[in-house]
């Protein structure tokens, strides 16, 4: 039995059914791409964002992949995996010498490799954010702390805000607030998880500039905390990776309203941790410490699959209880991924490169978007930064324009997301060259022209 559903708009990501899709494929699709892409459709399970695929990977290198027909992208997207870049000498080393050692291990049993990552991260981490657990993914981390939380607090409830993502478990879902991962089938979600609108949510609080917007987002947070009066947590991303950056003083705030009402602050730093935003932590640009913050993607250093929770050390309470318990919990070859990435980024200093390149690209993008009637705004921090499309300066959002600009970039040889249906996000990884981010921007900025 078939159920159907009228179409939602995705926010996240451009569509894979599209017409301008089609078309795309249609034109560039090589002889040797074209039957893979065929098997992959008849192969894997359909889903937005994903299958139907938009090209072929045959080689990932650095900041580029090349299709099976030899066609060559800079990838400005990369599931945020890619902060050392695809293939990482050192890296690859690292891996195969772990597979000689040491395979796997049982999680009943620890390892070298496991615990010296586990120490490398409360190294790492600020405050006594120092107990940590591993999993394969972002998203069961994210729901390892919401474990913690209630644990911790005697309580269920959550706040969170819509337009975040936090994963596509139903934990993790349902404290996210987009509908490609909360809606239709996805129900029923969680009981007990708030939501609000997001710092930036002008038209939501009525208000006309980003900190004003920023005040009142606080205050509603502040307000739901005390009206409901058992949360056990706030989770939220400390920037945005559509991309969008807190108002000064938002996330001190938030802190405090949660210090006041006994709930948990937890911090996702999946996409935006380990350097992206010029710090190795993006709420460290905010000053304050969260109780609970959680890594993926890139820790893996864009070849393995690992994440991490990490928490303060009075929130070690689970004791009797099973809040992971994941086959690949302390797996050596993972393990000693990301440790070797955190070895990459601290030697050669990603972190600062991310922060000095950034403030380059942030800088060329305003001037070039100062004369261009369609781009109303250029936002981000450090390697993380969105170019927003819209049908004029006073910001009407232009998807279609925005999907015009993306195809005309993959033409040109530069792969990115589109966020909220209107924003160019572009995400290098932390080792690129700056000849090759101007070639990059040089890209958009044609695009964007030939578009306008």
């Amino acid at each position: 039995m078939k159920t159907t559903f009228d179409r939602f708009n995705h926010t996240e990501g451009e569509s894979n059914t599209s017409d301008a899709r089609r078309e795309w494929a249609g034109r560039t699709t090589g002889p040797k791409s074209a039957p893979l892409l065929e098997r992959d459709a008849k192969a894997f399970l359909h889903q937005s964002l994903s299958s139907p695929c938009v090209s072929t990977i045959a080689k990932a290198e650095g900041i580029w992949i090349e299709d099976l027909d030899g066609r060559r992208y800079m990838d400005f997207h990369g599931n945020s995996v890619h902060h050392i870049g695809y293939g990482h000498p050192k890296l690859v080393a690292s891996i195969k010498a772990q597979l000689d050692e040491l395979p796997f291990a049982p999680r009943r049993f620890t390892n070298e490799p496991a615990v010296a990552l586990a120490e490398k991260l409360a190294a790492i981490a600020p405050g006594d954010l120092n107990k940590v657990l591993f999993t394969t993914g972002g998203s069961d981390a994210n729901e390892v702390a919401l474990k913690i939380a209630r644990a911790a607090t005697g309580r269920f409830k959550t706040i969170s805000f819509w337009d975040a993502f936090h994963g596509a478990g139903f934990g993790a879902a349902s404290v996210g607030g987009e509908a490609t991962f909360r809606s239709h089938i996805a129900g029923p979600l969680l009981p007990g998880t708030e939501h609000v609108a997001p710092y930036d949510c002008l038209h939501a609080y009525n208000q006309t500039d980003l900190v004003a917007c920023g005040q009142a987002c606080a205050n509603m947070v502040a307000y739901v905390l005390e009206r409901e009066g058992d949360v056990s947590a706030v989770i939220a991303e400390p920037m945005r990776a559509v991309p969008s950056v807190p108002p000064p003083g938002f996330w001190k705030q938030i802190r405090e309203a949660c210090n006041r009402h006994g709930a948990l602050l937890i911090m996702d730093e999946i996409p935006t941790g380990l350097g992206k935003t010029g710090k190795m932590f993006a709420f460290e640009h905010d000053d304050i410490i969260p109780d609970i913050v959680t890594l993926g993607k890139s820790l893996g250093g864009g070849i393995l699959p690992i994440a991490a929770c990490i928490a303060r050390e009075h929130l070690d309470v689970c004791g009797d209880f099973a809040i992971g318990h994941y086959t690949h919990e302390k797996n050596p070859v993972t393990a000693r991924a990301a440790l070797t990435t955190l070895e990459i980024i601290e030697e050669e200093g990603l972190v600062e490169r991310a922060a000095e390149l950034g403030t380059y690209a942030m800088a060329r993008l305003e001037s070039f978007a100062h004369n261009c009637p369609i781009v109303s705004d250029i936002r981000g921090r450090g390697l993380m930064f969105g170019v927003e499309i819209t049908s004029d300066k006073l910001g009407k959002a232009a998807p279609d324009l925005a999907e015009i600009i993306y195809y005309k970039c993959l033409d040109m040889g530069l792969s990115f997301k589109i966020s909220q249906g209107n924003v160019l996000t572009l995400s290098p990884p932390l080792t690129i060259s700056r000849h090759d981010l101007d070639a990059a921007l040089s890209i958009v900025e044609v695009a964007i022209n030939q578009a306008a």
